[in-house]
């Protein structure tokens, strides 16, 4: 309850300082599609237009089921210029450094703008995340057995063997990454061009120390994680095990009809890029990869009810792929890369990256309703409910066959075997459909400030017992 109220101080001191900058009240409002303006509607006089800069230093406290409690700062600042481009930015920073309970620590830098390259879109981002204890359940969805009921067995005993608690599925990363993104008219400010250069470079280790119950246990050579047995069993080669770079070109189309961006009630989102990652670039292990994404936003009610969906499609050119590239899910745009399937930005109530594959696939569906609109302290405020179902499949397989680097002659051989088979059923042709489904709240400031807290139930209990998460914006 005291974090609940830290969360309401926060969205309330935002409030106070959003409120700083001019505004005028007026019957019209302007949406923008990309560098043009045009009015499609009249709105209440309580509609209220920004102008000049919005901005504030807030308070991050979150919760996500899979990394913990989040807290830190972070600076959102929106440039609304003279107000004719209202409610979208002229351009507009977000910076961010927070860490988690669990282990997680992040550090965002963001910008985007319409503006300063005559007919481009330019977004710059650059992140840094250190998880000390990274989710790693295995590939190719439920071919990765999960051991539930054994885990949710012996959940919060003090003498729970080490293969049936949370840290036993952990591993330490650490991201760094960078991109700039540039999107260009084609025609009619609907269909656009998408270029863009991305780095990353990932250090993979196992875990150091294991906090259990509050004592440290120093792992030794009967205390294996899941990530040491992958290596173990030759699943992992041994030349990516610790990382490496990723120096890349992604280039892209994208058709853009929404009427904006931040909370669309209607229009069309969908765009589709390759991702060109050769040796020559600086890759360490290089790569081919390509992204397909599908939006759809259907007024119900206009401006009140809208039923959302998004369908979402990576693939991988060619048969191999680095095991630390397999999370990554590449964006074009004012976003930064996000892991892979399972968790608060793919699919809510399944754990974050349960799917990892060489082709996955995921689909989101939202009945979104926003049931009361409001001017409060000088600002444009929403409130909103809704209803989703989320869910993904693995549609070709990385290879997790049995290779470890020992002889069958070997007396660990036969052992390892064993162990392999309890956590990998390679036999399993098809992976099966991976979903859950939940419900939300918003909280919608000036259209683009959004506190978002979701609740999520998977249906099979091999991908979770259910998720609770605070955090910021709509999924899509």
């Amino acid at each position: 309850m005291k974090k609940l109220l830290l969360l309401f101080v926060g969205v309330s001191f935002a409030f106070g300082v959003l409120a700083q900058n001019d505004f005028v009240a007026v019957d019209t409002i302007f949406v923008e599609h990309q560098n043009d303006t045009t009015i499609v509607g009249k709105k209440s006089k309580k509609d209220i237009v920004k102008k000049g800069i919005s901005f504030g230093p807030l308070p991050v406290v979150a919760y996500d089921q899979d990394k913990g409690w989040q807290f830190g700062g972070l600076l959102n600042l929106y440039d609304f210029g003279d107000g004719s481009h209202y409610p979208n930015p002229k351009q507009q920073w977000y910076i961010e450094a927070s860490f988690f309970t669990k282990g997680t620590q992040q550090y965002f830098l963001t910008y985007d703008t319409k503006h300063l390259i005559p007919h481009v879109r330019m977004s710059l981002a650059s992140t840094v995340m250190y998880d000390k204890m990274m989710d790693f359940y295995g590939y190719n969805g439920y071919q990765a057995i999960y051991q539930a009921d054994s885990v949710n067995f012996w959940r919060k005993k003090a003498d729970a063997p080490f293969e049936y608690t949370a840290p036993f599925y952990r591993l330490e990363r650490l991201a760094v990454t960078a991109k700039a993104d540039f999107v260009g008219n084609i025609w009619a400010k609907k269909f656009f061009w998408q270029a863009s250069y991305a780095f990353a470079w990932y250090r993979y280790r196992d875990i150091a120390k294991i906090n259990k119950k509050g004592e440290e246990i120093y792992k030794d050579d009967n205390t294996e994680t899941l990530f040491e047995k992958y290596k173990n069993w030759g699943i992992i080669p041994e030349n990516e095990k610790n990382g490496g770079f990723s120096s890349a070109l992604r280039l892209g189309l994208m058709y853009d009809t929404r009427d904006f961006e931040a909370a669309p009630s209607s229009g069309i989102w969908t765009e589709g890029h390759i991702t060109l990652a050769p040796k020559f670039m600086g890759t360490t292990h290089q790569y081919f990869r390509y992204m397909l994404i599908f939006r759809h936003y259907v007024p119900i009610v206009k401006e009140q009810l809208t039923f959302a969906y998004r369908l979402n499609y990576q693939g991988t050119i060619g048969k191999t792929l680095p095991f630390y590239i397999m999370p990554v899910f590449s964006t074009i745009g004012k976003e930064f890369d996000r892991d892979g399937i399972g968790g608060y930005r793919t699919i809510r109530g399944i754990m974050r990256d349960r799917l990892q594959g060489l082709d996955v696939g995921y689909v989101n569906a939202e009945l979104r309703w926003r049931f009361v609109r409001f001017p409060l302290w000088k600002q444009n405020i929403a409130l909103g409910l809704n209803a989703f179902f989320d869910g993904g499949i693995v549609t070709r397989d990385y290879d997790n066959s049995f290779r470890p680097n020992i002889s069958e002659s070997d007396p660990n051989y036969l052992i390892m075997k064993q162990d392999y088979d309890k956590y990998v059923n390679p036999n399993l042709k098809f992976n099966g459909f991976h979903a859950a489904a939940g419900g939300g709240f918003r909280i919608i400031i000036n259209r683009n400030f959004i506190i978002a807290v979701d609740y999520a139930v998977p249906f099979n209990k091999q991908d979770g017992n259910g998720s609770l998460y605070i955090n910021t914006g709509y999924l899509f």
